[in-house]
């Protein structure tokens, strides 16, 4: 008789309950990070102002977290560590209005299920009382003590009486890193509360009150020489407010563990609120690297669901397509206006802006490093041929030998402009009077196509065979069906037949194949009104001249002098076109002035 079958034949019957206990446990405790979040959650919804944790043996010998809030009676205490224990809310109903971090009445009967869990609180004067519990099932000891006002609650021995759990855990310097981890995530979402983190006995992270989301992201999370590229934006709609804090461009990493997304409080996992983190910043970064930022969703909470994971990590939002839209627009308007604005009071806008922030020039040094650690690259030799897959005439929409010219066509710049070379294969540099600008090649074309198509847009070619695709929601369909007419303009004309759409027509020299096309047509959505802006930007992306293209010096002069006349000097997804570094400003940053 095989495993399967002997165990499937199994008379089946109901665990002890001890058993049971911490067996559930697990779902909400699965690490010592979990009790720091979980007991910081408490903390915060006690009203604490300042609140202290700390550790030993990663968490796992003892993980305790101190605060001054409103403290517990000794009735209160009794009851509180009993499984789905709680003051938050009294019925199913609750939940609508519930604007607590906690609410299930879990997180300490868990840690009663799987450590000792001492608790020591107190409502005010020195009077306090002490409870003890653990994973033994020996009935709960309640003494008198002393303690100023708030709650201290402890967990020692974390897993003891479940060995199989324990092996599980990793080195003691990993779970002391998860550990603060889980201490930042609450930190930086609350900038009023003091916090102190302890690790065996040290202290090793102190982040007194802040006065915003964006002092208290930059103290807990950035050195201090990047704090100043920080901005912090603001936008709400209906049933919701997003407060964002994102680095300028001069602020990136080539990972996203810099991204944290926030709701109510609670630090989240929603791909789709990062990806409009990214999408909203698209352009104002080198590509292959990520923006820094946080976005804090405050949503009325019968709008959110928080009652879907055990440690509530994620969420589903009744309208997540306007979160994500103004979260999004509100960053390509950021970028787009907010980088002109800081021009005129003489801020950074780009790596290449210089800016002196203090007297070590950090700021200038940062900003000539990429300019200065390699000389720059000059036109190509005479007779260096063109790519010719993408500079044949006629080729590529809008940028071809006999449309050259074109280019100074539009307005001129109100000053002589004169060619001083190429850059790493995309930038142009330009020289006039004292300043030298450094144009970026494919951000310029592409804004001087897009600017024509959306005047004259390109003409729709008919396809041989249509590209089928299907919807996800009726949703989509609306969305879809909306934009139907707007999109034909553009050159894309998409029809539905029965539960089925297709594309039947594209914008002539679309190079996108079938699958990237209709991916890129369903992110549409996520534009929301400006859907049509978002394709006509992507068409030009896709026609405009790339990184590494040659272009010879009379075309590199007519892109130079109409780049730099353009009303609106950002591509479409909302980077610069074009950046400036005075000659004062270079021979400072060489220490020549």
């Amino acid at each position: 008789m095989s495993e399967h079958t002997a165990l499937s034949s199994a008379r089946i019957q109901v665990l002890p309950p001890e058993e049971a206990r911490k067996i559930a446990a697990g779902e909400v405790i699965d690490r010592p990070a979990a009790l720091i979040r979980e007991f910081i959650d408490n903390a915060i919804d006690a009203g604490g102002t300042e609140i202290e944790v700390s550790i030993e043996g990663g968490g796992a010998k003892r993980a305790e977290v101190t605060d001054n809030g409103e403290g517990m009676d000794r009735e209160n205490l009794a009851a509180c560590w009993l499984t789905h224990a709680t003051s938050k809310i009294r019925s199913l109903k609750d939940l609508d209005t519930a604007r607590s971090l906690g609410f299930r009445g879990e997180a300490l009967a868990a840690a009663a299920a799987v450590s000792k869990l001492e608790i020591l609180s107190s409502t005010g004067g020195r009077e306090a009382w002490q409870l003890g519990v653990g994973p033994d099932g020996a009935p709960p000891v309640i003494n008198q003590s002393t303690r100023t006002k708030g709650t201290s609650v402890r967990a020692i021995g974390l897993f003891d009486s479940i060995p199989a759990r324990k092996r599980f855990l990793k080195r003691e310097g990993t779970e002391a890193s998860l550990c603060k981890q889980a201490f930042l995530d609450k930190a930086v979402a609350f900038p009023g509360i003091t916090f102190r983190f302890y690790q065996e006995g040290r202290l090793v992270c102190f982040l007194p009150e802040a006065a915003s989301l964006k002092e208290r992201f930059a103290a807990a999370l950035l050195p201090e020489r990047e704090a100043g590229f920080l901005h912090g934006i603001d936008t709400a709609g209906e049933g919701f407010r997003v407060s964002i804090v994102a680095g300028g461009p001069e602020l990136y990493r080539s990972d996203r563990r810099l991204q944290y997304i926030f709701a109510n409080g609670r630090r989240i996992q929603d791909f789709s609120l990062q990806q409009a983190l990214e999408y909203g910043l698209q352009g104002w970064f080198p590509n292959g690297v990520h923006p820094v930022g946080a976005v804090y969703v405050t949503v009325e909470p019968h709008l959110a669901d928080f009652n879907i994971h055990p440690a509530k990590r994620e969420v589903r939002f009744s309208n997540a397509g306007m979160i994500h839209h103004a979260i999004t627009e509100t960053l390509l308007n950021f970028a787009r206006h907010g980088s002109l604005k800081s021009r005129e009071q003489g801020e950074p806008v780009s790596l290449f802006t210089v800016h002196e922030k203090d007297e070590e020039g950090f700021s200038a040094k940062l900003a000539m490093e990429a300019l200065l650690e390699n000389p720059p690259v000059f036109a190509s030799p005479p007779g260096a041929a063109p790519r010719p897959e993408t500079l044949r005439p006629g080729t590529e929409p809008g940028f071809g030998a006999e449309q050259r010219d074109s280019f100074a066509a539009e307005k001129a710049p109100p000053y002589p402009i004169k060619l001083a070379g190429r850059l790493f294969g995309l930038f142009i540099l330009a020289e006039a009077g004292d300043t030298l600008y450094i144009i970026d090649q494919h951000a310029a074309h592409e804004r001087i196509l897009f600017d024509r198509f959306m005047a004259e847009p390109f003409p729709a070619q008919e396809l041989l065979v249509p590209i089928p695709f299907d919807t996800e929601s009726e949703e989509d369909d609306r969305f879809l069906q909306s934009k139907e007419a707007e999109l034909e303009k553009l050159g894309i004309r998409i029809t539905r037949k029965d539960e089925s759409w297709s594309i039947e027509a594209l914008p002539a020299g679309w190079g996108l194949g079938d699958r990237e096309t209709v991916q890129k047509l369903k992110e549409l959505k996520n534009a929301g009104e400006n859907a049509a802006r978002r394709w006509a930007a992507t068409c030009c992306c896709r026609s405009a001249i790339k990184d590494g293209d040659w272009l010879d010096d009379k075309t590199a002069l007519s892109l130079a002098e109409t780049a730099l006349s353009l009303p609106d000097p950002h591509c479409p997804h909302g980077r610069p076109v074009w950046t400036e570094i005075s000659r004062e400003a270079l021979l400072k940053a060489v220490k020549r002035a």
